[in-house]
């Protein structure tokens, strides 16, 4: 079938909205048709880095819909169900079946190419393969994908908002809730408060931490930050930051930081603001070489320097659960969100970048109401 994409067609390059073919469902999949999709960060990599052989692609990995068609085999979803479409995980080496599909040995297969049979489902109307971004390519206005990437949704629920809990959102509150679980009189720290670090933020109020510092440039960000629960901000572009974390801890330092910045400098702080058996947790590709003392930053105060992906978190249990507090207002997801047509998907891309949105979101049916 013909859908509307935006198009990926090389690094350091605009997406181009255009035509493409997408095939069938196959064995254990399943036709969505998007309502909305988020952007995230991971979705700047093909833009800003040379991949050969990805290119053509199609990104979006935070995608929301309705599924339109089952293929053979699919026995746990049918047509209409709303669904969040997340990454994928073949569920059968040992880090799936511990829990932790975010580890996946085969995440770098499945979450960047072709499909689970290493076949493709999109093409350009010419007849070339187009590389899918998280077996789901959610940036168009339809997406086939594997059931193990569905989590079914009450479908009283606004699409518009959900899509970003199959991955961004996922990603920042699932490092707080399962990886570092801090304690009351913890203190924590979050450096870069975007759509990650703010779910990390709310998570970290959720569990009543001590202090829940915010870290940025941008004055806009840090606002919300304290109005989501920021117990302290410190403005990077002015303040000394590592100064003013010993300031409030009383000289102790941080248990817990958490970098979405990816910002080299921003990284070595954050580790030398961490106090006795401190961790630091990792959320973001960092552009430039981190230079990490093993004996300063590491053995000497037993810090811990770690990396998370996907909140080490099953979507199938906890997007339900992310929901489920969205739905108390315990995790006010929308006021983290922008809405924008897929025709503005370079605009949406570029506030995202300049932090004038926290999180865009692409609506793909303008016309559709919760």
């Amino acid at each position: 079938m013909k859908i509307k994409a935006a198009v990926l067609n090389g690094a350091h390059q605009k997406l181009q909205v255009t035509d493409v073919e997408l095939d069938a469902p196959k064995e254990n999949e399943v036709l969505v048709k998007i309502i909305a999709s988020g952007i995230c960060h991971s979705d700047t990599g093909p833009i800003n880095n040379d991949r050969p052989g990805l290119y053509p692609t199609i990104l979006g990995h935070e995608g929301a819909g309705i599924i339109e068609k089952v293929g053979p085999n699919v026995n746990d979803f049918s047509i209409g169900d709303h669904v969040v479409v997340s990454f994928a995980s073949c569920g059968k080496c040992k880090f799936c079946r511990a829990g932790l599909p975010g580890a996946c040995l085969r995440w770098g297969q499945l979450n960047s190419g072709p499909m689970y049979d290493g076949t493709y489902r999109l093409h350009t109307e010419d007849g070339q393969n187009i590389a899918a971004t998280f077996g789901q390519s959610s940036l168009a206005t339809y997406s086939v994908t594997n059931v193990r990437n569905l989590v079914k949704v009450d479908p009283k629920l606004d699409l518009r908002y959900l899509g970003p809990l199959g991955c961004g959102f996922m990603t920042g509150a699932g490092t707080v809730l399962h990886s570092l679980k801090p304690e009351i009189d913890d203190t924590i720290a979050v450096f870069g408060v975007g759509g990650v670090g703010l779910t990390a933020l709310m998570a970290a109020r959720l569990l009543h931490c001590r202090h829940i510092i915010a870290v940025d440039i941008h004055q806009s960000r840090l606002k919300i930050a304290q109005e989501l629960g920021a117990t302290e901000v410190i403005d990077s572009s002015t303040d000394d930051v590592a100064a003013r974390i010993k300031e409030i801890t009383n000289g102790m330092g941080l248990n817990y930081a958490i970098d979405t910045s990816g910002v080299a400098k921003i990284i070595t702080i954050a580790m030398r603001s961490l106090a006795i058996k401190g961790t630091l947790v990792t959320l973001a590709a960092a552009q430039e070489n981190i230079a990490v003392n093993p004996a300063l930053d590491l053995m000497a105060f037993s810090h811990t320097l770690q990396g998370v992906i996907e909140g080490d978190s099953v979507p199938q249990i906890f997007i339900p659960q992310m929901i489920q507090l969205f739905v108390q207002n315990d995790f006010p997801i929308d006021k983290l969100c922008k809405f924008y047509t897929l025709d503005q998907v370079n605009e949406a891309f570029a506030d995202s970048a300049s932090g004038k949105t926290i999180k865009p979101i692409i609506v793909m049916d303008p016309a559709y109401q919760a």
